[in-house]
């Protein structure tokens, strides 16, 4: 079934206005998933803010491109969907990866786009493995506590020895 112009401009707008909002994309390939697992997943991806959006290659590269993202667009190869998010910009890669860890084969990030460039399939899926950001900041808090933390303990040992002299 052929997709009318309008239809079509439809299309390239809703596109271009998920990538003017969003902190990062990820291109999805999909195939052999089932219907139910996709309505969890977009559900799931809803429910966290992440937009999920699946067109013709051929409208997505415009929108893309209308957008002028710096770099070369990854390849595209079989059915390309597109998820994204306006809030923290490694949540979709990072939740699109989970799912392809549940859907062996059926999901597999592409690519994308982090920080106004395109990025291939490794750079996403490097991006997918970050902790988010609360993570990130206990693990920082550790960090710096760990010094402070082996100081006290000396200072209690030299007050212990002390006291026991």
């Amino acid at each position: 079934m052929a997709i009318t112009k309008a239809k079509k401009v439809e299309i390239v707008d809703k596109i271009t206005g998920a990538l003017k909002d969003a902190a990062s994309v990820v291109f999805v390939h999909f195939k052999g998933l089932s219907v139910a697992d996709t309505a969890v997943m977009r559900k799931t991806l809803r429910e966290q803010g992440i937009g999920y959006y699946v067109a013709k290659k051929t409208l997505m590269k415009r929108a893309l491109a209308e957008a002028g993202i710096k770099g070369d667009l990854p390849e595209l190869p079989g059915e390309i969907a597109m998820a994204w998010s306006a809030g923290d910009a490694t949540l979709p890669a990072r939740e699109i990866y989970e799912h392809g860890k549940k859907h062996k084969d059926a999901l597999t990030i592409m690519g994308g786009v982090f920080e106004g460039m395109f990025k291939d399939k490794v750079a996403m899926n490097a991006i997918a493995t970050i902790p988010p950001v609360p993570v990130l900041r206990g693990m920082f808090v550790n960090v710096i506590n760990s010094p402070i933390q082996g100081f006290v303990i000396a200072l209690d040992q030299i007050r212990e020895k002390k006291a026991a002299a």
